[in-house]
């Protein structure tokens, strides 16, 4: 009978560690580069490491009814890195408007800077994500 009390008793605490242990995973996958502001870092979703890319800034303007963005993107090491990248385009409740992006592909030179642009498929969107994955070249 104490057994059965005893493991009744520690099922939360082993529920807590469990949610821990995730919560602790899911912070560690959306890690970003260090040179990438807060700001912009929510509005990027990445793919494994950053590999010294970061996202220096996000322009994000509202031209007739539709959202426009640019976004630079730099490379902190002194190697070349190839960047495959997409914008997936959200609506006022978070769902992806319209049929979404290909990836598309660009290389950032050693020390370099790019920019990358995109318009929204519709007026309905009205927030953004930029998924990135960063490979070395």
């Amino acid at each position: 009978m104490r057994t059965r009390i005893a493991l009744a008793a520690a099922a939360p605490a082993i529920a807590c560690a469990a949610l821990t242990l995730t919560l602790a995973t899911a912070a560690r996958a959306q890690l970003h580069d260090p040179a990438t502001p807060l700001a912009v870092a929510s509005k990027v979703a990445l793919r494994g490491e950053a590999n010294s890319i970061a996202v220096r800034e996000m322009r994000i303007v509202r031209k007739n009814d539709i959202l426009v963005v640019q976004a630079d993107m730099a490379n902190m090491g002194r190697t070349d890195r190839t960047v495959f990248y997409r914008f997936k385009w959200l609506d006022n409740v978070g769902n992806q408007v319209g049929d979404g992006e290909s990836w598309k592909q660009m290389s950032v030179l050693g020390l370099g800077q790019q920019t990358v642009k995109s318009v929204a498929p519709t007026a309905a969107a009205v927030d953004l994500r930029l998924e990135m994955n960063v490979e070395p070249r």
